[in-house]
This record gives structure tokens, sequence and C-alpha cells, in this order.
């Protein structure tokens, strides 16, 4: 009899254990961390600026993240950021994984993605910052070696299940072309287009060269669209094709202007992520500054625009101008935030 107590009272005590543990869990578990302001980087340098300014002091561990950047940084005014490593791939994941940690609560936050981008000499120059409405992929299309493609296609390029380079294809893929809140779009510009942008002597030097305005002007804050796609391509035949294939996805509303690698894919993961309600879409802003032209100036060599696109000198001035541009924003957030909580405040 005493040993059927002992292990009843002994099982009992374990049943009660057992129920306890997750509550005890809990209790030591932090409350989840929930930022007004995410900002999205893709590199090192990118985010150093950010770092620096804002203090972003605070890390925070999240499993599934870039081996190379495995951390969150955050201050103690609500801001954090994530760097996602280059490329669609890292940036896809990396979003994900940000969006599915329960360390985080980005229910309300708003999601600020600033990258170096190339630029479009018909929309800016090397330094202009684009806040951007489309984001379109470019390397959603079928390709041919453009030595084999008809001789009136200007490349090897077209849409996919379509019949020529200027036909629109079905969008099956569902991440060939993304709107962005123009709403918040029209809110990032007007609190940034009198900002002073800034430029280095070789950018200021470069841009002269080329003919007309935007291009040979210095750099300011500006509205058009952005390009993903994992290739980097330069040169003017490519270039030109990306301005049709803009057009043709956004149905003659979108103007192309800067070419990255990331951004349809870090919509695409915070989009399945604001439709199981973790993150707001509608609360995402896109900045992009040219730290170097797509195509050369007249006369100067393609291959050259390509190779040396460092001899430009935009790359610190357009890591910088992602700051003054994308931080009134950003203060304006968290200055007011009562206006901005339940979404982009309409004045």
């Amino acid at each position: 009899m005493k040993a059927f107590t002992r292990r009843s009272v002994t099982g009992f005590s374990m049943a009660v254990g057992l129920a306890l543990l997750p509550h005890v869990v809990l209790a030591n578990t932090p409350a989840p961390i929930k930022p007004k302001v995410m900002l999205i980087t893709m590199f090192a340098p990118e985010a150093q600026t950010w770092i620096d300014r804002l203090e972003l002091k605070q890390e925070v561990r999240v499993p599934g993240l870039s081996a190379e950047y495995p951390v969150i940084r955050c201050n103690t005014q609500d801001v954090c950021l994530l760097v996602t490593g280059m490329g669609q791939t890292n940036a896809a994941a990396s979003t994900l994984a940000l969006a599915l940690s329960p360390k985080f609560d980005l229910r309300q936050s708003y999601f600020l993605i600033a990258g170096i981008a190339g630029i479009n000499p018909k929309h800016g120059t090397i330094g202009t910052a684009a806040w951007a409405h489309y984001l379109v992929e470019f390397g959603t299309q079928w390709e041919l070696d453009s030595r084999d493609a008809p001789k009136d296609w200007p490349t090897g390029y077209i849409g996919i299940n379509t019949k020529g380079p200027n036909e629109k294809p079905p969008l099956d893929y569902k991440t060939e072309v993304f709107e962005l809140n123009p709403k918040l779009q029209a809110k990032a510009f007007a609190l940034s287009h009198n900002v002073e942008l800034t430029e280095s002597k070789e950018s200021s030097a470069w841009r002269k060269h080329y003919p007309a305005a935007p291009a040979n002007q210095p750099p300011q804050v500006t509205r058009c669209d952005t390009l993903a796609g994992n290739t980097w391509f330069s040169g003017t035949r490519l270039s030109e094709r990306a301005e049709v294939w803009t057009k043709l996805l956004t149905d003659n509303k979108g103007e192309y202007c800067t070419t990255q690698q990331e951004d349809n894919s870090t919509y695409e993961a915070l989009l399945r992520a604001s439709r199981e309600g973790l993150v707001d879409i509608q609360r995402l802003a896109v900045v992009r500054a040219g730290s170097d032209f797509d195509r050369p100036y007249p006369g100067y060599s393609e291959v050259d625009n390509l190779l040396k696109y460092a001899d430009q000198g935009g790359f610190v001035p357009a890591l910088e101008n992602l700051y003054r541009t994308g931080n009134p924003l950003v203060q304006a957030i968290l200055k007011n935030w009562p206006a901005w909580e339940k979404g982009v405040p309409e004045a």
C-alpha cells in the first residue's frame, strides 16, 4: 500500500510539474520586441551608416538569418535593422526568418528597404535617391543568346510564353511585379525631397560626361521604379530592355530608374507574412540610391562601364544619401507615433 501511494504521489507530482513547465518557460521568455521601424539593408556598408547614426547597439540573434549577418540590431527608440545578405536567395530567406521569429512583433512595424543601385541617366545621376512605386522582376524572362535572336529583337529577352519582346507575359509566377503603397511613397517623398544630397569629386566629374539632365546635374531625391534581378547587367541595350520591360509589366504606369537584385524577393517574403497577419505589407517603403550608371555616356566603352564601374565614384555618396533620404521618414514615424500607429496618416 505504501509503495502504491509513493508511486501515486510521485506520478501526480510529475504530472503537475509537466503541466506547469510551459508556464515556467513562458514566464522566463522576454516579451517580443516591437519595432516602430525595421530597416532592411543587404550588406554591411549599407547598414553601417544607420548603425552608427541611430546607435543600433542591441544585438538579437534570430535563427534562420544569414550566417554572415546573424543578428538584428536595435536601439532604444524602437528602430531595428536587418542585413539580409546580397542577392535574391539571401533576401527572401532572411526576411522570412525575421518575419516568423517569435522574438519580434512586427504587426505595426514600418519597413524601409534602403540599398544602392544602378541608375538610369534618363531619371537620375550618381547619388540620386529614388522612392519606388513599382517593384519589377527583370530575371523572370525567356532568354536567347542575342546572336541567335531574330534581327528585329533588340536583345535576346522576351516574356515567358510570349512571341516577341514587346508582348506582356502572363504573370504566372505571381512575383513579376508588385505595387507599393502609393500613400506611403508620397509621404516619404514629401518628407525628403528637399534634402541636400552629397557627391564625390569623382562622381561630380563623371556625371558631366552625360549630355542631358538629370544625368549631368547634381543628385536629388526623386520618384521612379526599381528593377530586380540576380544578374548584374550593364549597357545601353539591356538598360533599354529594362525600360520596355517595366512599361510592359506595369501597363505603362511605371518608369524604370534603378536596378538592384533583391527587392521583389524581400517583398514576397513580407507579403507571405502579411497574409498570416504577422506584418502589414502596406507599411513597406523602398528607396534606392544610384552608385553607378546602368549605361555609358556617349563614346564611352560599354564593357568598361561594367568592369570599371567603381571609377564613377558613386559608392560612398550613395550610402550617405540613403541615410539622408530615408531618415526623415524614420524620424517622422518615431516622433509622431500616435499618428502613424494605425497606418500612414493623411496629413
